[in-house]
C-alpha cells in the first residue's frame, strides 16, 4: 500500500449502526411505554433505539478489529454497517450533542479504539436513531421529537453519512464593551 492510499484510508468516514435485540432493548420499550402514554401516540406500534456511529482516522485492519469489540456485543447487539433499511411504516430522527457538548459515548469508543490499536485517537461522533413504527401522523412525530429531544444539550443530527468528521465552526464577534 502507498502512502496516499493510506491517507485516504484512514480519512474516510465509516458507519456503524447497533441496536439491541429483543429482550435486551430496555430503553426501546421504556420509550415505547412513555410515548404512548405520556404522549397519547394511539397509533404507535413499536420503538427501537439505534446507536450510530461515525469513525474517521483508522485502516481498514483496525476498523474490522474494533466492530465486535468495541461497538457492539454480538449475543445482544445487531451491528449495521454503513447502511440500514427502515420499512415503509416508520418514521426515522436522529438526535446528537450539540458541538461543544462533552459526548461520552463517542469519547470512550474513541479512547477505546486507541486502547485496541496502540495508534493515535481517531475521531468518532455518536448519535442516537429514534424509529417509530406504525401509524405516526406528522403531528405525532414531531410532538414525539419536541418531547424527546433537550435543546438544552441536543439537537436533530443529520441522517445522511458526512464526507469528514473534521469540523469548523465559526468563531463569534468580539462582545461590545459598554
Amino acid at each position: 500500500m502507498d502512502i496516499m492510499s493510506g491517507i485516504n484510508e484512514r480519512k474516510k468516514v465509516r458507519r456503524i449502526f447497533a441496536e439491541k435485540k429483543e429482550g435486551y432493548n430496555i430503553e426501546a420499550r421504556n420509550l415505547f411505554i412513555d410515548f404512548k402514554n405520556h404522549l397519547g401516540i394511539t397509533g404507535l406500534e413499536g420503538v427501537r433505539v439505534i446507536n450510530r456511529y461515525d469513525i474517521s482516522g483508522i485502516s481498514d485492519e483496525e476498523y474490522k478489529a474494533s466492530r465486535y469489540v468495541i461497538f457492539s456485543e454480538p449475543p445482544v447487539d445487531y451491528l449495521y454497517e454503513e447502511n440500514i433499511n427502515f420499512s415503509h411504516d416508520e418514521k426515522v430522527f436522529a438526535v446528537e450533542y450539540l458541538p461543544g457538548q462533552y459526548d461520552q459515548r463517542a469519547d470512550s469508543a474513541s479512547q477505546c479504539i486507541q486502547l485496541l490499536t496502540l495508534g493515535e485517537r481517531p475521531r468518532c461522533k455518536a448519535a442516537k436513531l429514534i424509529v417509530l413504527k406504525g401509524k405516526i401522523t406528522d403531528e405525532d412525530f414531531e410532538k414525539v421529537k419536541s418531547y424527546y429531544i433537550n435543546p438544552v444539550d441536543s439537537h436533530e443530527a443529520a441522517i445522511d453519512k458526512p464526507e469528514s468528521l473534521d469540523e469548523e465552526y465559526d468563531y463569534p464577534e468580539d462582545v461590545m464593551v459598554l
